[in-house]
């Protein structure tokens, strides 16, 4: 969802990419549902390990397992504390949904404020 998000309404300020401690093997019906319910196509996503997008290399990685994460710097780390909705009814994942998008938009007008930094055309890595 994060992911969704970030593509849809930040590119400007970051590349987005998110990753799993354990992925699953497919993205739940539930997310695709509620992200369409908002106009965001995510059926181009899919589950992926932190070894397939190198967070090492990212200027700042948003945690949201509640887990430490294996061989990323803590210096480049936030933790948002988000409900997992999987296994929930669709009510719980809208929910979820909502929240993660309110903090996905925060970062991005943050991430905005601060662009005075960037050069043009350059942007943050981010990963979710």
């Amino acid at each position: 969802m994060a992911e969704g998000f970030a593509r849809t309404h930040g590119q400007d300020v970051m590349v987005a990419r998110s990753a799993g401690l354990m992925p699953t093997i497919m993205i739940p019906k539930e997310t695709s549902t509620a992200m369409r319910e908002k106009g965001i196509d995510i059926s181009f996503q899919f589950p992926k390990g932190l070894k397939d997008i190198l967070p090492e290399q990212m200027e700042l990685v948003i945690n949201m397992s509640g887990y430490p994460l294996p061989g990323v710097p803590k210096g480049v780390v936030r933790i948002w504390i988000v409900k997992d909705p999987v296994g929930k009814k669709p009510k719980v994942f809208n929910r979820v949904r909502d929240e993660i998008e309110g903090l996905v938009m925060n970062l991005i007008e943050e991430l905005r404020r601060a662009r005075t930094g960037f050069a043009d055309g350059e942007a943050e890595r981010i990963t979710w």
